[in-house]
């Protein structure tokens, strides 16, 4: 599928899901409202929040498309929602904790034209953010999703400092859901019994999990490093003890759930000596250090026959094979 130039007409739904964001909200839609690419149509999501952040949306952005859930039905769940609003050629999920500079848009639709209609997945070059203002800082927050041999998956070049642009677009395995743009066509090919992000990982690694869905399917993604935005990074290992306890036990659920649907054989056999120590001392914590998030494996077995179906489906889709895809797990 070859290069297709984009023109400004091309609509983009924004999908901005909250709960309880009304800190970040100003800054966020600031930085949306600056858009140099106008044709934007923008999906508010709110997770039964508490705070001010329905208000915020309705009177900052009038024209904004509201959906108002009772309660925290989840990241994946608020998404879904939000998508099948959506009327844009392209989705753009935006955290609100993110700020997006004024070419984001532009730059990462102009990648795409230039790319490819093989290239689905897309991300512009996430710096950090501190504070409700989600000031700037020289820190890379995320360059893309890259994977590992040991079942994990890490933003490329978090924490290193920013040494410039680099080239107009370059391939990684995934994209971070805080800012990532999807052809349409992607999120229809992608989607499992309806849903685009499968909501029982409720919230944490479903970006993992439609990258590597994407790719047993034949999509690609990029990085667009002229694209930049900044994003206040509230969930890291090195917080794992002050998080909520249901974050935590999604956390390690979603860890398995990850690999029990998208990794086949060859690959499973493959990581194997990198998967299971790792596996053991996940397992050898939560017994003794974070027993909050036993019920993880509890989930895991009771849902067992929904998994494998959802398994059985995404392999019989499939159209890459996993020694394709081996070069990616390093």
């Amino acid at each position: 599928m070859g290069a297709r130039p984009l023109t400004g007409d091309v609509v983009v739904s924004v999908i901005l899901t909250t709960w309880n964001s009304a800190r970040f909200l100003p800054r966020c839609l600031a930085g949306l409202r600056e858009q140099t690419h106008r044709a934007i149509e923008l999906i508010h999501v709110d997770n039964g929040s508490s705070d001010d952040s329905v208000r915020i949306v309705r009177e900052l952005r009038p024209d904004a498309r509201q959906i108002l859930n009772d309660t925290n039905t989840g990241f994946a769940a608020a998404v879904n929602s939000g998508v099948a609003a959506a009327h844009g050629a392209f989705v753009l999920l935006l955290n609100p904790d993110a700020f997006l500079a004024a070419d984001y848009v532009e730059r990462i639709l102009e990648a795409f034209g230039a790319a490819g209609e093989s290239f689905g997945m897309a991300t512009g070059k996430l710096l950090r953010g501190t504070g409700d203002e989600i000031a700037p800082t020289n820190e890379i927050d995320s360059k893309g999703i890259r994977m590992t041999r040991t079942g994990r998956h890490l933003d490329l070049g978090q924490g290193e400092p920013d040494e410039g642009d680099g080239a107009p677009f370059v391939e990684v395995f995934g994209v971070s859901g805080a800012a990532a743009m999807f052809r349409m066509t992607f999120v229809r090919d992608v989607t499992i019994g309806g849903q685009f992000l499968d909501e029982d990982f409720h919230t944490y690694r479903e970006d993992a999990d439609v990258a590597w869905r994407g790719r047993l399917f034949g999509w690609r993604a990029m990085l667009v490093p002229r694209a930049v935005a900044y994003h206040v990074r509230t969930v890291t290992p090195a917080k794992r003890r002050t998080l909520p306890a249901f974050i935590n036990m999604h956390s390690v659920k979603n860890r398995f759930l990850l690999r029990l649907k998208n990794e086949g054989l060859y690959l499973a056999l493959r990581n194997a000596p990198f998967e299971l120590p790792r596996d053991l001392v996940a397992i050898a914590a939560v017994l003794t250090i974070e027993r909050t998030s036993l019920p993880a494996f509890a989930w895991l077995w009771k849902n067992r026959r929904r998994i494998m179906a959802k398994r059985r489906e995404i392999q019989r889709r499939r159209r890459v094979s996993d020694r394709a895809l081996a070069g990616w797990f390093r």
